[in-house]
C-alpha cells in the first residue's frame, strides 16, 4: 500500500473502511446520504468503482463536487423509485437508515437498484445504550448518537435484532454481516446471538435478494 493510500484509509469513518473493504474494483456503486463523498473518493482513486451519490444537504453536495464526484441533491425515501432495477452492483446506505420516514420501503428499493446492498446503522440495543435510560430515565445520547431526542435526525432507531428480523420480512439474503464493538473492531458475534445485540454498538450487513 503507497503512502498515499495509508493516508485515504486512515481520513475514513471505521464503518467506511469495512464497507470499501467489501466492495470489487471497478464496481457500479450509488452512495446513499454520502454527506462530503469520502468514501465515493476512495473508491473512485483506490478502486477503480463507477460512484455516483445522493445527498440531502447542499453543504454535503458542494462538498463531493468539489472533489469532482459525481452526486445530486436528493432524499431516499422519495427519489430511489427514480432508478431502474439492477442499476448497480453495490448500494450503499451507511448511518442513514434511521434517519429515514420508512426503513422497509428504502431498504426494499435498495436490494432492487442493487445487486448488493450495504448498510450499516448505530445499535440501539448497545448495552451503554440500555443502560444510560435505565439510569438516567432519559433518551440515551452516544458517540454515534450524539443529539438530544429533540433535535436529532434519528427517528427510526432499531436494535440488531430489529433490522434482521426486517430483513426477514422482505425475504433478503445476509451475505456478511460485521458486528463492531465501541473500538471500532470486528466481534465474533453472529446477529442471532444475543451477545451481538448487547456488546455491538453498530453494525454492517451486506443483503441481496433471495
Amino acid at each position: 500500500m503507497t503512502s498515499a493510500s495509508a493516508r485515504a484509509r486512515a481520513d475514513l469513518r471505521v464503518d467506511l473502511l469495512f464497507i470499501a473493504d467489501l466492495i470489487a474494483p471497478g464496481s457500479r456503486v450509488l452512495d446513499i446520504g454520502c454527506a462530503d463523498g469520502a468514501l465515493l473518493d476512495y473508491l473512485s482513486r483506490e478502486r477503480g468503482a463507477d460512484g455516483r451519490g445522493i445527498e440531502i444537504s447542499q453543504a454535503g453536495v458542494n462538498a463531493c463536487v468539489a472533489r469532482g464526484l459525481s452526486v445530486i441533491q436528493g432524499n431516499a425515501d422519495t427519489d430511489l423509485m427514480d432508478y431502474p432495477d439492477d442499476a448497480f452492483d453495490y448500494v450503499v446506505l451507511s448511518r442513514t437508515l434511521q434517519a429515514t420516514r420508512n426503513p422497509r420501503d428504502v431498504l426494499a428499493q435498495l436490494v432492487r437498484i442493487g445487486r448488493r446492498a450495504i448498510v450499516t446503522f448505530p445499535n440501539f440495543g448497545y448495552w451503554r445504550v440500555r443502560w444510560n435510560l435505565v439510569a438516567n430515565g432519559q433518551m440515551p445520547t452516544t458517540r454515534l448518537l450524539a443529539e438530544p431526542w429533540y433535535s436529532t435526525e434519528n427517528i427510526h432507531l432499531c436494535t440488531i435484532r430489529d433490522f434482521t428480523q426486517l430483513c426477514d420480512d422482505l425475504d433478503l439474503r445476509t451475505e456478511r454481516q460485521v458486528i463492531l464493538n465501541h473500538t471500532g473492531h470486528s466481534t465474533r458475534f453472529r446477529s442471532t446471538s444475543r451477545f451481538a445485540n448487547f456488546f455491538g454498538e453498530q453494525a454492517l450487513f451486506m443483503l441481496s435478494r433471495c
